[in-house]
């Protein structure tokens, strides 16, 4: 076995990116010690010397990406809150997806219950929440009722995700729209979402529309593209 020479923490690092990738690729309890030796280049004995247990490596990786993950929320205070939300929510889906089978195991598998997983999970939700918490109030809202509110956001957010990245039965921007409309059904604040598909919604129910949509339907069985039609009976330019 050739192995590079690299500085402990070098090792270290190269460990941690050789074991993060294999939990990426299969369930926890499908990975075995001796599979992120062999892909890492190094002896068993080298990676037990850096980790005790499997489940120590483990906690290592998910602290670091813990870590990496608030580092990409911490979006500048002076942001307006709709950008503060749309970067927090963005950053923790996108942890899901590029993590599927970790976002499984740690809230619903084998280290569900662990408590040095579920302590960095806890003082993850607490900084990110602090903070939505701290816009919110700056805005003129009670902190104690806040500080309740996001909390329970924030775990609609993760048992959420957690849902869709095992069955995915919703597209990804739907996903995005419920967490919003979520957070602003809590606050009684309207999300540029909700807004817009309110608006969306209210014109499309409109007699106007109404009519086109039909004329519509009747230029198309007659051979003439119906989203044409409408396009023009709006006076917009067709495609």
């Amino acid at each position: 076995m050739t192995r590079l020479r690299l500085e402990p923490q070098q090792r270290r690092e190269h460990l941690l990116d050789t074991g993060a990738a294999l939990f990426s690729e299969k369930p926890y309890e499908d990975v075995m010690m001796q599979d992120i030796a062999a892909r890492a280049g190094v002896s068993r004995a080298l990676l037990y010397h850096h980790f005790s247990s499997k489940r120590d490596l483990y906690i290592a990786i998910f602290k670091r990406a813990s870590g990496r993950f608030l580092a990409r929320v911490s979006p500048d205070p002076q942001l307006p809150l709709a950008e503060q939300l749309a970067i927090t929510l963005e950053a923790h889906i996108e942890s899901f997806v590029n993590h599927p089978f970790e976002a499984v195991t740690i809230n619903r598998g084998a280290l569900s219950d662990d408590p040095a997983i579920q302590a960095i999970i806890a003082e993850e939700l607490n900084v990110v929440g602090q903070r939505l918490t701290d816009k919110l109030v700056a805005e003129g809202r009670l902190r104690d009722a806040t500080e309740i509110a996001v909390e329970g956001w924030l775990a609609f957010v993760r048992a959420a995700c957690v849902k869709w990245i095992q069955s995915q039965n919703i597209s990804r921007a739907d996903l995005t729209e419920m967490c919003q409309r979520a957070f602003g059904c809590a606050f009684d604040i309207p999300t540029p979402t909700s807004r817009l598909r309110a608006r969306i919604d209210g014109v499309m129910q409109s007699p106007a529309i109404t009519l086109l949509i039909r004329r519509s339907q009747r230029a198309t069985l007659n051979g003439v593209p119906g989203a044409a039609v409408a396009m023009t009976q709006l006076g917009l330019p067709p495609d």
